[in-house]
């Protein structure tokens, strides 16, 4: 159903899917099957050192409408309804997690050719308003997010970006925590199987710069490798390989130049789908 500029979070995703996405830091275990009459059923498990966190989440689908079901260690229920189009354009998804009761919240998007809209209303007396809008195209958009608590009259966030997409580059600048900070994206596939990214981040109170470079080359059709590394001397390297459809295997690794005495952290991430 997406079309036109996205939403506000499309803003920059390419570069920040390139340089964190998929990185892992501890040891993750995720099965999902599916019953005869579609329902699937996924298990996750995390060991994080000596803390092991699991989950069990169930999704169901009926045409244009998505039940999702997580029950997770910590004795937490979180519960999301989504429905696709009950009007042209648009996507209603209600949340709750239980036993927060003041965690309920009702979100509408509204997708068209020039702009991506999103509203948020959470389920409480003085209740967090969010709303984030898009404006332009395919290749350029403007937009903004914004959060508002009702309770202290005050703005909790405002952000604003806007990003440039042009064959195959992606370039984007977003200016968040109220214009203290500013981050600046690149995106470019420089071949068909290899693509590069950059992040800057400039911190307008504290003066402080962050750089972040990475890159993502296909081995083979099913084997990807991924690096990147930032201004603090931090390296991280990954192996995925889908072994089936639909199935990862995830090596990955970290290292700091600066602490070269301590042991790299390494983390493994299997996904089963059948």
């Amino acid at each position: 159903m997406v079309k036109g500029p996205g939403l506000y979070t499309e803003i920059g995703k390419k570069a920040r899917d390139l340089l964190y996405r998929d990185y892992q830091g501890d040891q993750k275990f995720s099965v999902t099957t599916y019953s005869s009459t579609g329902v699937a059923i996924t298990t996750t498990g995390t060991n994080k050192g000596s803390l092991f966190l699991g989950d069990v989440a169930t999704q169901v689908k009926n045409k244009n409408f998505t039940a999702d079901v997580k029950v997770s260690t910590d004795s937490s229920l979180l519960t999301t309804l989504t429905f696709d189009e009950p009007a042209p354009g648009l996507k209603v998804i209600v949340q709750a997690k239980l036993p927060d009761h003041k965690s309920g919240k009702a979100e509408v998007q509204y997708f068209h050719d020039y702009a991506g809209i999103s509203t948020s209303v959470g389920f409480t007396a003085t209740p967090i308003v969010n709303f984030s809008g898009v404006v332009g195209t395919n290749g350029l958009s403007l937009g903004t997010d914004v959060a508002y608590n009702t309770e202290s009259g005050n703005f909790k966030h405002f952000n604003a970006g806007f990003n440039f997409t042009k064959d195959d580059l992606t370039a984007s600048l977003i200016l968040n925590d109220k214009g203290e900070k500013l981050n600046a994206s690149y995106y470019q596939i420089v071949s068909p199987s290899t693509v590069v990214g950059a992040e800057i981040s400039h911190n307008f109170t504290t003066k402080e710069n962050a750089i972040t470079v990475g890159t993502q080359h296909a081995l083979d059709p099913l084997t990807t490798v991924k690096a990147r590394v930032n201004n603090a001397g931090v390296a991280n390297a990954l192996i995925q390989h889908e072994w089936r459809p639909k199935s990862f295997f995830t090596v990955s690794g970290e290292v700091d130049s600066k602490a070269i005495d301590k042991s790299a952290k390494v983390g493994i991430a299997l996904a089963l789908k059948p």
